[in-house]
């Protein structure tokens, strides 16, 4: 099964307009266990960062807790998103998933974050952090 590290503190997921800039101080000097996601659409630019990073004036979900995938991950490997999020979807734990070219990364809510670790375990996963 699969090693997931839970990284620390809590993380935000931004709206922004699709023309908005995003302030260098959003992924300077980010720690070893932080991690920045930036999708730009047509409709808009979403933004996953520590809610500690949240730029003003956007719309923002946040006490989300951050689960790393220890990688790095083939490109060709299969099937890692679908033996994550399946446990949780049973459980009934809602999902924020996103990828780097190393790894998969889960966001679930941090009020959630006890039934998440235990659902992910029963499949066999093993946690740190």
């Amino acid at each position: 099964m699969l090693d997931i590290a839970l990284l620390p503190g809590e993380y935000a997921v931004c709206r922004l307009a699709a023309d908005a800039a995003l302030p260098a101080a959003v992924w300077s000097d980010l720690g070893a266990q932080q991690v920045v996601s930036v999708s730009w659409a047509s409709d808009g630019v979403s933004l996953i960062c520590p809610a500690d990073r949240v730029p003003g004036d956007v719309s923002v979900e946040t006490a989300w807790r951050c689960l790393r995938v220890v990688g790095p991950l083939g490109l060709a490997v299969t099937g890692v998103l679908a033996s994550l999020v399946g446990p949780l979807a049973d459980a009934r734990v809602n999902v924020v998933a996103f990828s780097s070219y190393d790894t998969d990364h889960l966001l679930v809510p941090a009020v959630r974050l006890v039934e998440a670790g235990a659902a992910l375990r029963q499949v066999g996963h093993r946690i740190t952090g």
